[in-house]
């Protein structure tokens, strides 16, 4: 019987898109454009989520370039893999501040085997996007950002979504990562498709981490209540 660790490297190895995209949109795909992700993302799902227990979905929006863009693990950057893991992404380094926020939120549930025995974070939208910013800089995407981006990439993650509830995910509840755009996508398309009986929407650590730096401990706990009310 594969693993839950098996279906998830799976998923991400397979992943691909080669549909139609805006005018000055790319798709980032770290897992075919960077050697190294792969073996990072197989190290990382073998160390903690090699079994097959049931797990809790958490749902950012799309990958970042220094997130799982540069590790393959979503909301995890090399510091915190290296410092929390114990697993070491060389020839290269990587902070991102959303990762910060994150692991504090494992650290106050009970530290990383606890968290991740108990839950799964990924993306509404699996594979992540860029554009130029007007000053010959590469910039962040979202999939919400318009849209026809939107309407492009909705099978994606329709079919993603479907996938990885195969894994061994609880329809019960899911949390998404983000209260404005992102969850009100998310719930009209769990209105249509009925993924999960309740979806409950938390500040996106970007959003703590940017504009509410000085109250953070004030959404961690808000995060720990949240995930801790909902303990099967």
């Amino acid at each position: 019987m594969r693993t839950f660790a098996d279906q998830v490297i799976q998923f991400n190895s397979s992943l691909d898109f080669t549909g139609p995209l805006p005018d000055g949109i790319q798709v980032m795909n770290p897992f075919r454009e960077q050697g190294h992700i792969l073996d990072v993302m197989r190290q990382f799902y073998k160390k903690f989520y090699d079994d097959n227990h049931t797990r809790r979905l958490i749902l950012g929006i799309n990958p970042g370039r220094l997130g799982s863009g540069a590790t393959g693990v979503p909301f995890s950057d090399t510091k915190r893999l290296a410092e929390e893991c114990g697993i070491h992404v060389k020839g290269f380094k990587t902070h991102e501040p959303s990762s910060v926020f994150v692991y504090d939120v494992i650290h106050a549930y009970g530290g990383v085997a606890a968290f991740y025995r108990d839950f799964y974070i990924s993306s509404i939208c699996p594979l992540g996007f860029t554009a130029g910013n007007g000053n010959g800089k590469v910039v962040n995407y979202n999939y919400y950002d318009s849209k026809a981006l939107t309407a492009a990439v909705q099978d994606l993650i329709v079919d993603s979504l479907h996938t990885q509830l195969e894994f061994g995910i609880s329809r019960k509840v899911c949390y998404c990562m983000g209260t404005g755009k992102n969850a009100a996508f998310l719930q009209a398309l769990n209105a249509k498709e009925k993924f999960f009986e309740e979806i409950v929407p938390l500040e996106h650590p970007r959003f703590v981490m940017q504009y509410r730096i000085k109250t953070k401990q004030t959404y961690v706990d808000k995060y720990l209540a949240a995930l801790k009310i909902n303990n099967e």
